[in-house]
């Protein structure tokens, strides 16, 4: 994920791995489904990097919150917003944390 090769972002020892997030969704024709979001956080700064490693609950329970009101904003078989995905937890990281300086990361998005 983070191996400094690519052009941006730090090494491995910067990233916080968070639990991958879920929410009921509606798939195309009305059928159940859930999203699924695989979340992290890149905090260069070593003070608030052990911030959010203690905050991790505190992250996962804004994270679920935010996913479960996009997944429950979208239309039967729409695909997720990602960037309004990543707005509203890079909003609720800086929130919870106190302060910028962490950088939500996401990895897959989708609905199954």
């Amino acid at each position: 994920m983070a191996d400094g090769g690519g052009g941006g972002g730090g090494g491995a020892a910067t990233y916080v791995r968070l639990a991958t997030v879920t929410a009921n969704a509606r798939r195309s024709g009305g059928a159940g489904g859930v999203m699924t979001v695989e979340t992290g956080v890149d905090v260069p700064d070593a003070a608030l990097r052990t911030r959010a490693t203690q905050s991790a609950p505190r992250l996962r329970s804004a994270y679920n919150t935010v996913v479960q009101q996009a997944a429950a904003a979208l239309l039967p078989g729409a695909p997720p917003d990602v960037e309004r995905l990543v707005r509203e937890l890079q909003a609720v990281t800086d929130r919870t944390l106190g302060r910028a300086g962490a950088r939500v990361l996401l990895g897959t998005v989708m609905i199954v």
